[in-house]
């Protein structure tokens, strides 16, 4: 008996009432910026009690892919179960201007379809702020009214809540070594101890900078900090006693917003934690198979009773007769100002990555990033002379059109295999494979933005620094006008 059919026959045989209560509470907390540096994931410099605890009393994927290494392509993906490349939004924070993007005809958010369910729906921050929601950063246009507010302790009584609690994770390292220090203090005063840069351990690819270590010391905080504010939300869950009848999902929206992290298709950008707990959900399990961040929209309805569309791409990867997936897909195009085009493909232990802009550098000029202190220290240390051969490859003025690495023997992507005749076979399957992934879900992302859309989103950007950050206002249009010439040049 599926999930759906049980609770149709629970409706028509008990009181309304009586059926909801059967029903499972769904809270998704989403967190920002941030990899999966967790004890339970192998992280050995911090402790992340609370993480730990829900996957030992829930199952815990070792393979979750985020489908766009970006917060605002991420949700719109998620919030639908579809790729964003499939709906139109896979361009980060587009249709903001005057130009706007629509859902396809089908295509909805859940949020909506738990409403009509009867759910209570909410959507905040943590901890709660009156009539204040959550993080949207949808990229498509939504109906404020799918989310009833902020405070799920707001629903009617026995009313199930689908709720997100969206915390803002590896952002509370801010980017300056000012905002790194206030969160080594603010570690003292709630652990007793901060992370100390001399520990750290870089990934290979980037040099022992001192201004590196302090950021990654301080992320590894905010880490510790996520997993504290996870303990308070089980704690809240159990003291309402909400804890046994809620589902609960932990993931992040993407990886660490570093050098290869955040916009970007190497593991540290894409591979995310997920951790689920709850009824019906296995306890202490571990699980290896491939997952894309889009099937918890299904796997979320189905556990709620509620019929997946079958149009949805997201699959319930609880469901008896789920077949594993055998790859797992990901694009990454417009960051603000800056164009991009890259998409990546993980089957077995291979990635595959197209970057079809190749003749442009990994580090694209980008106003937000570039005023970062990780990205001025790198930069420095490479006019220096003070990076490796593999470190400088970030500062290279382009890329290889194609990458192929093989993660079970290099885990940091570090050797290039495209052209190693041993692995014309793996090529030629993956390129098949990201060829059929286009064609299979109604591909949006092969054209490239249109000017009028592009100026459109520039014009708010522009409009916002002018208020924000005037300083940065000419750095943008100059980016903007640097992102044009190459694209007139065919570059």
């Amino acid at each position: 008996m599926n999930r759906l059919f049980a609770f149709l026959l629970l409706l028509v045989t008990v009181p309304a009432t009586d059926a909801f209560a059967n029903r499972p509470n769904i809270l998704w907390i989403i967190v920002d910026d941030m990899s999966a540096n967790f004890s339970c994931y192998g992280e050995k410099l911090i402790e992340t009690p609370n993480v730990d605890a829900l996957a030992k009393r829930g199952t815990m994927f070792t393979q979750a892919y985020v489908t766009a290494p970006v917060c605002s392509t991420c949700r719109s993906a998620f919030i639908t179960g579809m790729y964003q490349t499939s709906i139109g939004a896979h361009h980060h924070r587009s249709g903001r201007g005057k130009k706007k993007i629509h859902l396809p005809k089908g295509v909805r958010p859940i949020p909506e379809l738990f409403q009509e369910a009867g759910y209570y729906t909410s959507i905040s921050g943590w901890p709660f702020r009156k009539g204040r929601l959550g993080k949207t950063d949808y990229n498509f246009e939504w109906n404020k009214k799918m989310y009833d507010g902020p405070d799920w302790t707001k629903r009617k009584e026995g009313q199930p809540f689908f709720a997100q609690l969206q915390t803002p994770g590896g952002k509370l390292r801010g980017a300056t070594l000012q905002s790194f220090e206030k969160t080594g203090k603010r570690a003292d005063a709630l652990f007793g101890s901060r992370t100390k840069p001399e520990d750290v351990t870089l990934p290979p690819y980037y040099p022992n900078d001192p201004v590196l270590l302090k950021d990654w010391a301080a992320y590894l905080d905010t880490v510790r900090e996520t997993d504290r504010m996870l303990g308070q939300v089980l704690a809240k869950l159990k003291a309402d006693g909400d804890l046994e009848n809620t589902i609960v999902l932990f993931m992040t929206d993407h990886g660490i917003s570093h050098a290869r992290g955040k916009q970007f298709m190497y593991e540290e950008g894409l591979h995310v934690p997920l951790v689920i707990a709850g009824p019906e959900i296995g306890v202490g399990k571990t699980r290896v198979d491939l997952v894309e961040h889009i099937d918890i929209a299904a796997i979320s309805l189905a556990a709620a009773g509620i019929a997946i569309p079958k149009s949805m791409q997201a699959k319930d990867f609880f469901a008896k007769d789920y077949q594993v997936r055998d790859a797992v897909y990901a694009a990454r195009d417009r960051c603000d100002e800056t164009v991009e085009h890259i998409r990546s493909v993980r089957m077995g232990t291979f990635k595959y990555i197209r970057n079809y802009l190749h003749q442009r550098p990994h580090l694209q000029p980008n106003a937000y990033k570039d005023n970062k202190a990780i990205l001025i220290a790198l930069k420095k240390a490479g006019a220096e002379g003070r990076l490796n051969a593999i470190q400088a490859r970030l500062l290279a003025p382009t890329r290889p059109p194609e990458e192929l690495y093989d993660l079970e023997k290099d885990p940091f992507e570090l050797n290039n295999l495209a052209k190693s005749k041993l692995h014309k076979r793996w090529m030629t399957t993956m390129r098949a494979s990201l060829k059929r992934w286009e064609i299979s879900t109604n591909y949006h992302g092969r054209k490239p933005e249109t000017a009028e859309m592009y100026d459109s989103d520039m014009q708010v950007y522009l409009d916002t620094l002018k208020i924000r950050r005037p300083g940065r206002l000419q750095e943008l249009k100059t980016n903007i006008a640097l992102m044009k010439k190459w694209a007139a040049a065919g570059k």
